[in-house]
């Protein structure tokens, strides 16, 4: 019994410390001067995303004055072009090959662009899922006038629509808040990141085009940023909306894909999710259970999930039940997300297959 309530402690607090660690490398709100370099805005598109219109034309009715936007398509057959007329912004095609490339869809999409517009001083790249304010690439944009920062990047916001696992998704994307609040955490997401031209050189382009990376942007400009000792910022202002009609199904194959790039990206979080969660889920069963059964001073072992609640509301600003009975199952579903992924050999991803396995790299290299 002695050593059970020992054990019990160690992780009660070493919880209180992962609780109090991001204080002392929180993120601090710099303030930028008006700053608005030439900008290319690059939106990969394959497929008819919801409220594709509407989230085109939020994207090219920016108050930044000097900028284009581009969508990039795989050929002219792809259903999302007549959205892209509508919304009077022009397109070119990548041409594409899944079999023959080992960068992803939107990789390519990328360096597509990149290769034919040369004349631009920052690139941004946003998804075409994303809703944005008007000030979006103006606030994205402004911290790269800081030669030491090589990503200004914000994760978004997902906004239940319809269905349970909506909001499952919600409070899901709310721990990627957290992570780029948190400078030892925060990393650069493909779907509202902006960069100068300079990061672009010959090592990254081998990046981009020949690493086991090149299936994730946001992987591979992490890295690519972190090599070259410059900082990412993270840019609440420029926050954009992903409108969310997930199914059971189209949840779990999204958040297992985002684990599985994860740990393709970085394998230690692997460890460090087994043992967080782990460790939360052991307080929150013995929480309950030994303070129903003996005593309720065993209520202090639900401080952390108290504080997971308080932040989730914080971030909504109202009560929801079912939100609250979300944050709970969180810690059980990132493990399950962890199991699926730690052995994943591909990833589906907007009706592609794409392998991640080394040993799989290797065959799609000897078809090559």
């Amino acid at each position: 019994m002695i050593l059970f309530i020992f054990f019990i402690a160690i992780v009660f607090v070493g919880m209180l410390f992962i609780d109090i660690l991001p204080y002392f490398s929180h993120h601090k709100k710099a303030r930028y001067m008006d700053y608005r370099p030439k900008a290319l805005v690059i939106v990969p598109c394959r497929g008819v995303d919801a409220s594709l219109l509407g989230n085109l034309k939020s994207i090219s009715s920016q108050k930044y004055g000097n900028y284009k936007v581009v969508c990039v398509v795989d050929d002219g057959s792809d259903t999302s072009i007549p959205y892209i007329k509508a919304a009077g912004i022009s397109f070119i095609t990548s041409n594409f090959n899944v079999s023959g490339s080992r960068q992803s869809g939107k990789v390519n999409a990328i360096l597509a662009a990149l290769g034919k517009y040369k004349e631009f001083e920052v690139y941004v790249i946003a998804d075409s899922d994303i809703t944005v304010s008007k000030r979006w690439l103006a606030n994205l944009v402004a911290p790269l006038q800081d030669k030491k920062i090589g990503l200004s990047t914000m994760f978004p916001k997902f906004i239940p629509k319809s269905g349970l696992w909506s909001k499952v998704k919600f409070v899901w994307g709310l721990v990627g808040e957290g992570m780029m609040e948190n400078k030892i955490t925060r990393f650069g997401w493909g779907g509202s990141m902006a960069f100068r031209k300079n990061l672009i050189d010959i090592k990254a382009m081998n990046m981009l085009t020949g690493s086991k990376y090149s299936v994730s942007d946001d992987i591979c400009l992490t890295k690519i940023t972190k090599s070259k000792g410059l900082s990412i910022e993270y840019v609440s202002e420029a926050q954009p909306v992903v409108y969310s009609y997930d199914s059971f199904s189209k949840f779990i194959e999204w958040s297992n894909r985002q684990t599985a790039l994860s740990l393709l990206g970085y394998r230690r979080n692997l460890y460090y999710g087994v043992m967080f969660y782990s460790a939360e889920i052991v307080l929150i069963i013995f929480g309950v259970v030994l303070s129903a059964t003996v005593s309720p001073i065993y209520l202090i072992l639900l401080l952390h999930l108290v504080k997971s609640e308080i932040k989730t509301y914080m971030r909504v600003k109202r009560f929801d039940p079912s939100i609250a009975l979300i944050t709970i199952s969180i810690p059980f579903i990132y493990i399950s997300n962890l199991i699926m992924a730690q052995n994943a050999e591909y990833i589906s991803w907007r009706g592609r297959r794409y392998y991640i396995t080394d040993i799989n790299l290797q065959r799609q290299k000897v078809k090559r």
